[in-house]
């Protein structure tokens, strides 16, 4: 499954208390689905609904395997990932997709 595009993404809460980081094939509906509750899960429980980064890759493997690295990230680490790539904590949703949750 290589050679399609993906992205590797993170959310988080309105507070920026918790992240959930994911990996998609199509950011723009994945994104909705979290901010729409389609799935029952971590997202859903916690209200982690604010795309603050994401990363675009061409293949596959390459994705997941920058998805796992995240994931085994500290906190800090991540909250500097996201000061470095959007200063703001902006929802970049909206930006990204063109529509509104």
């Amino acid at each position: 499954m290589s050679n399609e595009h993906c992205w590797v993404y993170l959310l988080t809460t309105r507070n920026h208390k918790m992240f959930y980081t994911g990996f998609t094939n199509d950011l723009c509906r994945r994104i909705w689905e979290h901010k729409n509750n389609i799935y029952i899960g971590f997202t859903f429980r916690y209200s982690v609904k604010k795309l603050v980064y994401f990363e675009e890759f061409d293949d596959y493997d390459q994705a997941l395997f920058r998805e796992k690295q995240i994931k085994r990230y500290k906190r800090n680490w991540k909250q500097h990932l996201v000061d470095q790539f959007n200063p703001k904590w902006e929802d970049l949703y909206n930006a990204i997709c063109g529509g509104s949750s």
